[in-house]
């Protein structure tokens, strides 16, 4: 049923933003909104059916714990 309706507002989103961008010829603002409307179908329908998700914190903390181990070098 999550399912269901996520494919209903995923739909709804798409179909009020991507003719708009089409029309006024935004083509790489569609390539960013496809790609993040992407990700958030890929992490929303895991969620919705139960399949184990990464987190996404665990990513950014991976790629800014090294700058901020630098950063506290620095400052201390």
């Amino acid at each position: 049923m999550n399912a269901v309706l996520l494919i209903i507002v995923y739909t709804a989103i798409i179909s009020i933003e991507v003719p708009g961008l089409i029309k006024k010829k935004l083509w790489r603002e569609l390539a960013v909104f496809s790609f993040l409307m992407l990700v958030g179908m890929i992490f929303g329908f895991g969620v919705a059916l139960d399949l184990p998700v990464p987190n996404p914190i665990s990513a950014l903390e991976a790629v800014f714990a090294p700058l901020t181990k630098y950063l506290d070098g620095l400052l201390s």
